[in-house]
């Protein structure tokens, strides 16, 4: 990939900056939506193998900051409790984030505005998936599909959250799982997108650009969130996901 921070025009770098504030304010009222957010708005404005290159810090900073707001402990029973999921989640990641150079960029954005649009599409007509007995079967097929999307994506949120509420997980349990799996995931997919020519000595310097705005947001969002009702807020995300996704279809279809 043949990128420099510096050449990359003044404009386009509000824009980038903008785009993380508001990924950050969507994480920090509902604990996902970043990856969706950063590759769906980058993706406008530059080609999707630099948008995935740009959500790979931010995405890592902010959910270590997530996973971590109760402390060491509470995030090692998490990754006790769903170890099955992450394993299968991580090995699916790297094996079809090897895939990014090879698919072309509609079937990309296709990939990542589908399954996003159809999670969105059943949270707000409030028809979520209902799991009243977890089995170690169904948590390893989750991680597969959610580290499948992944890894050619950034975005493996979707089926990460449509699990987690299907389960009827705890609101802050939830928000720290969440972390925790996103964290251990963004780890993953920075290695492998290292081996895969999308992370780059050129590319790094643009995503590490996005860290700061990506906190900031997410702060803001945080501050948000403790005031006013979340199933309200929550609405509104599922909108802009929703939006956000179906920007993505319309582009891969229009190619």
């Amino acid at each position: 990939m043949d990128f420099l921070l510096p050449t990359l025009p003044f404009g386009v770098m509000i824009l980038s900056t903008l785009v993380a504030i508001l990924a950050g304010f969507i994480k920090g009222i509902v604990g996902f939506g970043m990856p969706m957010i950063l590759i769906s708005g980058l993706s406008s404005f530059l080609s999707p193998e630099l948008a995935l290159a740009g959500l790979m810090a931010p995405t890592l900073v902010t959910n270590v900051i997530q996973s971590l707001r109760q402390g060491y402990a509470a995030a090692w029973h998490s990754i006790v409790r769903f170890r099955r999921f992450m394993i299968a989640g991580g090995i699916c990641l790297v094996l079809s984030a090897q895939l990014v150079r090879v698919l072309p960029s509609d079937v990309l954005l296709l990939i990542i505005g589908v399954p996003v649009a159809l999670f969105s599409l059943l949270q707000l007509l409030g028809r979520p998936i209902k799991i009243s007995k977890p089995s170690p079967r169904g948590e390893i097929s989750v991680g597969i599909i959610a580290g499948a999307i992944g890894g050619v994506s950034g975005v493996w949120g979707p089926p990460t959250v449509t699990y987690l509420t299907a389960l009827g997980t705890e609101k802050t349990e939830q928000m720290r799982v969440q972390g925790v799996i996103y964290g251990l995931g963004a780890i993953v997919l920075v290695l492998s997108h290292i081996g895969s020519g999308v992370v780059t000595v050129s590319s790094a310097p643009f995503s590490l650009m996005l860290v700061l705005p990506a906190i900031a947001g997410m702060w803001l969002g945080g501050q948000l969130s403790e005031r006013i009702d979340q199933n309200r807020f929550r609405q509104a995300t599922l909108l802009v996901l929703l939006f956000a996704s179906a920007n993505l279809i319309r582009r891969g279809l229009m190619g």
